[in-house]
């Protein structure tokens, strides 16, 4: 049966998503009376049009690789990973006790400890869920949600009891200098001329963009993640060629927890150098946004992750010169949501059509 090319899956569907949100969108922010071109303008400048409004749109876009690529890996196993919330809250603990209680000499190794930390307890805080939905059948969904706040209120119990420092606010100490990972005012300053001046982007987002390419090559090019592709096609069809549905269960569980986690080593470490309450600030719940916008296909989350990172530094730009609330931000994100969610059909039927007259008049203009 004929189809639409990948390339066209996991570009253009989503553009044209995009662009029927913005269409609506701005019909809203019509009613609100301002004006959508002048909006779109100054989010653009906002986010783009400087290296500063660059470095935040990084520092976001960074945490939702991390959190679009944990749902993505899930997504493959045919599993609806709402956990990422709860993962990255446990992987910034596994940071902030990495960073405390080890004397590391410079921060590449500490990032190569912390990065380690951080992927374990968020795939220990994944392991639960999976295991209950393997050999239970609860569903992943149900538990998920739940672990999440259960992980908010482990996390405030020991800010507030364990691991405060001295004074009001419930934070760990510091971290050592020497776990401090290099920003990008540090690494793309030349002389008089400073990049990216007081921004939080740093490092992590090379990690971001490594944990991209390693998600890719696991479920395109090796045996597992052949498995835990088949296994999320047809589960019967995968039982019947001698998958284990348990261990791809569990497997696809713990690199998805893994890899929301991994995004405290952005924020917990590359930004607070200590670990505070709401860290995580939603983007547990973003990466679902953008694993279903970029397909669940890695080069898709990257260039949806930059997306939904522009969206919030440009959503900020808003709320501070205009009327507009951030909040419309949050309405902008729902509608990319319905449109590559719930309303996937409604854009792919008509572009597949498109797509297989064309084949077909090409091939009959060639015969």
């Amino acid at each position: 049966m004929e189809k639409m090319p990948q390339w066209a899956d996991v570009v253009l569907v989503p553009l044209v998503s995009l662009l029927l949100a913005s269409i609506i969108s701005a019909f809203v922010i019509l009613a609100i009376g301002e004006s959508p071109w002048a909006a779109l303008k100054l989010m653009v400048n906002g986010a783009l049009g400087s290296s500063y409004g660059w470095g935040y749109t990084l520092y976001y876009a960074t945490n939702f690789m991390f959190t679009g690529l944990a749902v993505a890996v899930a997504f493959h196993a045919r599993m609806f990973n709402i956990g990422g919330e709860g993962q990255a809250i446990l992987g910034g603990l596994g940071v902030a006790l990495v960073c405390l209680y080890i004397p590391w000499p410079h921060w590449s190794l500490a990032l190569i400890g912390a990065t380690l930390g951080a992927a374990l307890f968020g795939a220990a805080w994944a392991l639960i869920p999976a295991f209950l939905q393997a050999k239970r059948g609860s569903h992943i969904v149900i538990t998920t949600i739940m672990f999440n706040f259960i992980a908010a209120a482990l996390l405030n119990y020991l800010l507030v009891n364990q691991l405060k420092a001295p004074g009001m606010e419930p934070a760990t100490p510091k971290f050592a200098q020497a776990t401090h990972l290099p920003s990008f005012q540090d690494m793309f300053s030349f002389g008089d001329t400073v990049l990216f001046r007081g921004t939080p982007a740093n490092v992590a987002f090379f990690v971001a963009v490594l944990a991209c390419i390693a998600v890719w090559v696991l479920i395109w090019k090796t045996r597992l993640g052949y498995e835990i592709r088949a296994f999320g096609h047809s589960e019967s069809a995968a039982k019947y060629a001698g998958i284990s549905p348990t261990k791809i269960i569990v497997v696809s569980m713990l690199i998805s927890g893994g890899l929301a986690g991994m995004m405290a080593v952005n924020n917990v470490m590359g930004e607070a150098e200590r670990l505070v309450l709401n860290a995580v600030e939603g983007a547990g719940f973003i990466g679902i946004a953008v694993a279903l916008m970029g397909r669940s296909h890695p080069f898709g989350v990257f260039l949806a992750a930059i997306l939904f990172g522009f969206l919030y530094q440009g959503g900020a730009e808003l709320a501070l010169w205009t009327s507009i609330p951030r909040e419309m931000i949050v309405v902008i994100q729902a509608l990319v949501i319905m449109f590559t969610g719930a309303l996937d059909n409604m854009v792919r039927a008509p572009l597949e059509k498109a797509f297989i007259a064309f084949s077909k008049s090409h091939a009959k203009a060639e015969g």
